[in-house]
């Protein structure tokens, strides 16, 4: 009888290979804004490369060399800074890009179905990039499984040690995986991604938000033992929905029976689109990487406190903030816009790319 392969998935703090990011084009939702939200996207390519491998998904060879050219000038070193091309709708690639696990010590990926948040959108072109990326070598002989379940990157959080956060409205939904309860949802995930413990929220959500609640907008681990929470103002509409979530917070314990130290992230502000559209503005949606956390900020005042709760959940590390009022005008912020891969997994160029001979 063949043993059973081991399956753990990484938590976001720990060693990284590279992030990768699905650069906008002419041909996404981001048309009529490029000139406003490429220079935030060279400078979260930017402080990544910095610590570690950028990954860049391009649309086509011209787009390829355009994007070298802006993040070279922005002072990217090209020695970790890596390109593929592959067509794209648009620029989510935490929920289009592949999750690593490891499987008895070993990476391996993950491509789940991404359907546009539940079919909201199109997103054939998305949900091909990670098979693509594969085929062309960009991961080396790492093996890739696509499954037939819709997972994004941003339903879940994880400790490293086997638990999952999530919020149940994000993956067990008829507009996700129709016909599946939380017990099936449970066993899927133990069996994928090694999960034991399962710590769901049924409260949360933002206004303007396109996930219809993702965790990496509401509550995010800063360590086994922690947990870094949104909040809003009480006049705010969230408001309501948050405070519950807190509740279930404070509900939730760690595998030892004790309660989690949990830190709350202030309000990010309201805002508005130009067209009066409420935006997802959110502390929560950080990233973190090797030796740094890039956080969002929104331009107010409260940014300047947010930093100071992340200084503290991640002694040690940069807090790098990142200007992103103009990415949640596409209704997401930082981290939905990368996937970090785990130390383990090689980075390389993809065919088409051209890089200068030393």
């Amino acid at each position: 009888m063949t043993a059973k392969l081991v399956s753990r998935l990484p938590a976001e703090w720990e060693p990284q290979s590279g992030v990768q990011l699905t650069w906008p084009h002419a041909d996404s939702d981001w048309a009529d804004r490029l000139s406003e939200v490429e220079p935030v996207f060279v400078e979260i390519g930017a402080a990544i490369s910095r610590y570690q491998q950028l990954l860049v998904v391009c649309q086509s060879a011209p787009h390829a060399r355009h994007i070298r050219s802006l993040l070279l000038n922005a002072g990217v070193d090209a020695d970790r800074l890596r390109q593929a091309i592959a067509t794209s709708d648009d620029t989510w690639a935490r929920d289009h890009g592949a999750i690593c696990v490891e499987r008895d010590g070993r990476p391996m990926l993950l491509d789940f179905q991404f359907n546009g948040w539940g079919g909201k959108f199109d997103a054939a072109r998305d949900n091909d990039i990670t098979p693509a990326l594969s085929r062309a070598g960009v991961f080396g002989d790492t093996p890739c499984s696509t499954l037939a379940f819709v997972l994004e990157g941003g339903a879940i959080e994880t400790d490293g040690r086997s638990t999952l956060l999530a919020t149940r409205h994000t993956l067990v939904t008829d507009t996700r995986n129709p016909g599946m309860d939380t017990a099936a949802v449970e066993a899927l995930l133990r069996e994928q991604l090694g999960i034991e413990r399962f710590l769901w929220l049924d409260h949360g959500d933002l206004a303007g938000d396109d996930t219809d609640g993702h965790i990496d907008t509401l509550a995010r681990f800063a360590g086994p033992d922690t947990i870094l929470y949104a909040t809003c103002e009480a006049d705010d509409v969230d408001f309501p929905g948050l405070v519950a979530m807190a509740d279930e917070l404070t509900q939730l314990r760690k595998s030892d029976g004790s309660a989690y130290r949990l830190m709350p992230l202030p309000p990010p502000g309201i805002h508005f689109d130009h067209d009066g559209r409420r935006l997802p503005a959110s502390y929560a949606n950080f990233l973190i990487i090797n030796g740094a956390v890039l956080l969002p900020v929104y331009g107010v005042a409260n940014d300047q406190l947010a930093i100071g709760v992340l200084a503290d959940a991640f002694p040690g590390r940069d807090i790098i903030p990142i200007d992103c009022r103009h990415i949640i005008a596409q209704n997401g912020s930082l981290h939905c816009l990368t996937m970090q891969f785990p130390a383990n997994l090689p980075l390389h160029d993809g065919p088409g790319i051209e890089t200068p001979q030393p």
